[in-house]
């Protein structure tokens, strides 16, 4: 018999809703398998344990409705969202005391499509916004996360816990966040898939910022069809009906912009994928869609004033930008690798010049790229570029084969219409692994 936690996310559901399989013992295998491989001395991934996970599965194993469409299925939650009961640090020593007295919006939609929340996951500090040399995955509140497949690899930041506790097999699914890679990144890295919904998809509320304006919340999960059945959890409602694109009908470019930048055995799975498209039909173009340098501006002068927002509510120590600096600066210990970014937000503000001219020209980005994407479904990444992120447009992790480096690789895709781009990527799915 397969072992439960290598069983689908469907096959755990429906097993669960039969009473095949009690949510209790499928919680408990995972919370298992966190203290076994998922501490300080294995890969690093828990920052809290939720201690009333295994209360909360014995309610739903007595629940007379479990029709919920995550009923029973164990998640991680990256540490900068609000899950009532738990601190919420977003991986900093500075507010370790942030307990959170009520779920952020798209945790309790979680929790009411059935889901069991089992803990927080650790992070890169401030969702990577802390210092310009700190290495992917290192928070002074949860130390550094090891990479699921080799640790010497980098295992991408942000939400680098969710996506190796994932790639591990450590939980069901995992929820991060997503400024710039923070989700997609990190999946492509791990072997795992990631979803960063279109801006304005989910609420923000309840979840430590960057900058609102190009943050997201978003499923890390093994399949898209399971992050997409995530993502409207976390929405609260249906996107509609999603089919795949059959390959004929794809019209897909690839970005070649920054590709010299990708080692040959990257780009070289990226071909396999690309060349069983070509001969099951698809419609392949190039484009060159470059990096947009105005949304450092964008979170340079947000940050401060989007964290002094949600902190105001909070009942901790350091309450504002300018607390936090001073207690790092008291306490250097914390922080080996110093926090010069946080240095540099200081005293910026949205009503800055160039915070207005970053703003007109995302609109005018964004509206070229819409216009470029009218016959396009989907845009492959080759190469570094983070116009997808700067347009606020949607973007898809998939994973492929393992590499001859031994470690499972990813490709990412964008595009300016999250379901024509959904559609697409389960298309491309079937090729990538």
């Amino acid at each position: 018999m397969k072992e439960l936690w290598k069983l689908s996310m469907n096959e755990q559901i429906e097993a669960m809703r039969a009473g095949t399989l009690r949510v209790e013992e499928l919680t408990q295998v995972y919370l298992d398998r966190l203290e076994k491989y998922g501490g300080k001395d294995g890969l690093n991934v828990v920052a809290q344990i939720n201690p009333r996970a295994l209360e909360e599965a014995r309610v739903l194993d007595v629940a007379a409705d479990k029709s919920g469409a995550l009923f029973g299925l164990p998640i991680l939650v990256k540490d900068n969202m609000d899950v009532a009961g738990l601190y919420t640090t977003a991986g900093s020593m500075t507010l370790r005391d942030n307990l959170a007295a009520k779920d952020a919006p798209v945790i309790a939609n979680l929790r009411k499509a059935g889901a069991v929340i089992l803990g927080k996951a650790n992070m890169t500090e401030f969702a990577n916004y802390t210092a310009s040399e700190m290495p992917n995955g290192f928070s002074s509140f949860g130390g550094q996360v090891i990479h699921a497949y080799d640790p010497a690899r980098d295992p991408s930041g942000s939400s680098t816990g969710s996506a190796v506790a994932v790639s591990a097999g450590l939980c069901a699914a995992a929820i991060g966040t997503d400024t710039s890679f923070s989700i997609v990144g990190c999946a492509a890295q791990n072997g795992v898939t990631g979803l960063k919904p279109a801006y304005g998809s989910l609420s923000g509320e309840g979840i430590v910022p960057i900058a609102c304006l190009l943050d997201s919340a978003g499923p890390i999960t093994r399949t898209l069809e399971d992050a997409i059945r995530i993502y409207e959890a976390m929405r609260g409602e249906n996107i509609g009906q999603v089919q795949k694109t059959e390959p004929h009908e794809l019209r897909l470019a690839v970005n070649t912009f920054n590709r010299e930048n990708v080692s040959e055995a990257q780009l070289g799975l990226y071909d396999i994928v690309l060349n069983w498209l070509r001969e099951a039909g698809a419609h392949i173009v190039e484009a060159e869609h470059p990096y947009q340098p105005r949304q450092r501006d964008l979170m340079r002068y947000a940050f401060r004033e989007d964290l002094n927002a949600y902190l105001a509510a909070k009942n901790t120590e350091n309450r504002t930008l300018e607390e936090i600096v001073a207690a790092y600066e008291e306490n250097t210990i914390w922080m080996p690798y110093g926090i010069d970014v946080l240095q540099a937000a200081l005293g910026k503000s949205k009503a800055d010049p160039e915070y207005a001219y970053a703003m007109k020209e995302r609109e005018r980005v964004r509206a070229e790229m819409q216009k470029a994407f009218r016959d396009l479904d989907a845009c492959l990444l080759t190469g570094p570029t983070n116009i997808m992120h700067f347009c606020g447009f949607p973007s898809v992790a998939l994973r492929l084969d393992v590499g001859e480096d031994g470690a499972s690789h990813g490709l990412i895709l964008y595009g300016a219409d999250e379901k024509r781009l959904l559609e697409a990527a389960l298309c491309i799915e079937q090729y990538s692994n």
